[in-house]
């Protein structure tokens, strides 16, 4: 029925779907539907959520192997996968993550990007061995929000994503993490509350690279 769901939201969007058009297409009775959600809605959480976990599995495989130096530089592969899904996975360039249906649709406390973030940070301490705090998961959540909308932007210009935005995404995303890295060199800065923009404070990009350490700080004060 996900797989079902995710063909259907291409061709007709969220509006257009229904648990009546979910049956046929899924070949079942409608009561089996029900029997599974209890609306439309339920639906497409399972699949999101489906989705969700497919994403990780694809960062898990694609930093085990990968030569990746840095920890923007997994982020860098977390937006190209998020790309390749665009292209590839049915119902994504639809869906993304939920927010076309309910900006909480992953977690009714964290919005749906905000999930995103906290499950990168977690993939990027587990392999470059950050240390896991506020202003990591900050950082990722600006870096997150970013990309996304870059994206969206580069899929409504061209079915396959318009390549010069995707670039420019790309760019501006390094960019601002490197320029977090050396702001923090330059001295330690304070935990951003919540809504606080401190974090992107800095100059410049810095793209000729930083040790292991100077990396792991941005997320240490306060881990």
């Amino acid at each position: 029925m996900l797989d079902a769901c995710a063909e259907l939201v291409d061709e007709v969007g969220y509006e257009g779907l229904t648990t009546t058009l979910l049956a046929e297409r899924a070949e079942v009775a409608i009561g089996s539907v029900y029997q599974f959600f209890p609306d439309k809605r339920a639906i497409v959480q399972a699949l999101t959520l489906r989705t969700m976990e497919s994403y990780l599995q694809r960062l898990d495989a694609r930093f085990a192997s990968d030569d990746l130096t840095e920890w923007w530089d997994g982020v860098d592969a977390a937006i190209d996968e998020y790309i390749t899904m665009h292209r590839t996975v049915p119902g994504f360039r639809t869906l993304h993550f939920g927010d076309v249906v309910d900006l909480h649709l992953l977690d009714e406390q964290r919005d749906n990007n905000g999930v995103i973030a906290d499950q990168l940070a977690r993939v990027l301490t587990e392999r470059f061995g950050l240390a896991d705090g506020p202003r990591l998961r900050f950082i990722l959540e600006i870096a997150v929000e970013a990309a996304d909308a870059l994206i969206k932007l580069a899929f409504r210009r061209q079915p396959e994503g318009d390549e010069r935005v995707l670039d420019e995404a790309k760019a501006l995303i390094r960019e601002y993490l490197h320029r977090q890295v050396k702001a923090n060199d330059a001295g330690p800065a304070a935990e951003p509350d919540d809504g606080d923009d401190s974090g992107s404070s800095g100059e410049g990009a810095n793209t000729d690279g930083h040790a292991g350490a100077s990396a792991a700080a941005v997320a240490a004060d306060a881990g």
